[in-house]
């Protein structure tokens, strides 16, 4: 594993968000074929400097050999060469792989950025990358991965929520940069199932995008939101999960977006891609925009 990004000289550094491409078929699936080579298309077309998979790369249930699959997956990146990195969905270790499995098969490769993360905590693959800048070769940004789980205990119902501990680590994390720094370092923050406050967002933030299902979030707020208005450096937050969502909105000066579903082995009915994000070096704010199958883009 490295760490060492870096933005451009022009000062820019894009990502690609990539999210539930539901690898779960053998090699000759049709639709997984097309989900893969609509990814090498994408990379092809946005050229980023780094790729996130937020979340459901295979859907491990019935799955033969769910360690086959993620191989799959992370292939269009693998071959690219371009530093990459994940976090997990609630279908990546459904049946027959457990996380700590996928992760190993992650980190053989050396252009994976992911990490395991500290073992005390819940999930796996909870971790910080920094972004250097271009001339102090210090951080000038940060990313954020957390793992948000998969279901909730059945006394609960419904989607896991990023547990206390995780939000405490991410305080910790933050606080560490500032001293570091001596400075609030722009930060984004990537897992794949939505927050409560996706629902709020929508009904009274400056909102852009679709709304065609509901925001399939945890019943219970766990209160990382709260926590980044309060450290003050999370700028937008990135997730999967829903297929047939892909808006993103402002909420107390944090904008939660919603990836564009990337893979075709899986429902829903918008067309396929991925979000992209521009950070600008020195800059409290990003742009974003997800370009479609058809290689159009939509702002």
């Amino acid at each position: 594993m490295a760490d060492n990004l870096k933005f451009r000289e022009d000062g820019t550094f894009t990502i690609v968000q990539l999210t539930d491409l539901h690898i779960g078929g053998d090699k000759d699936n049709e639709a997984d074929l097309r989900t893969l080579a609509l990814v090498r298309a994408l990379l092809v077309e946005e050229k980023p400097d780094f790729i996130v998979y937020t979340g459901d790369l295979i859907s491990s249930y019935g799955a033969a050999d769910p360690l086959a699959s993620f191989r799959r997956a992370i292939a269009p990146a693998v071959e690219s060469g371009l530093p990459w990195a994940h976090v997990f969905g609630n279908h990546d270790a459904e049946e027959n792989v457990t996380r700590e499995e996928l992760m190993a098969a992650a980190l053989k490769h050396s252009a994976c950025y992911s990490q395991a993360g500290p073992e005390e905590l819940s999930g796996v693959g909870n971790y910080t990358l920094t972004i250097q800048g271009t001339q102090s070769g210090e951080p000038a940004a940060v990313l954020y991965f957390l793992d948000s789980g998969s279901m909730a205990p059945d006394s609960v119902g419904g989607y896991a929520w990023i547990q206390a501990d995780q939000i405490h680590w991410y305080k910790q994390q933050s606080l560490a940069l500032r001293e570091r720094s001596d400075a609030i370092l722009p930060g984004l923050a990537f897992f794949h199932i939505p927050l409560p406050e996706y629902n709020d967002v929508w009904k009274v933030g400056k909102v852009s995008g679709i709304k065609n299902e509901d925001v399939c979030c945890p019943k219970l707020n766990s209160g990382l939101f709260a926590a980044m208005a309060e450290m003050g450096d999370v700028m937008g937050t990135f997730v999967g999960h829903d297929h047939d969502n892909d808006f993103c909105g402002t909420l107390h000066e944090i904008r939660l977006c919603f990836g564009r579903v990337t893979g075709y082995n899986t429902y829903g009915g918008l067309p396929r891609g991925a979000r992209v994000i521009r950070l600008q070096e020195g800059e409290l704010s990003f742009e974003t925009w997800q370009r479609l199958e058809d290689g159009s883009i939509l702002r």
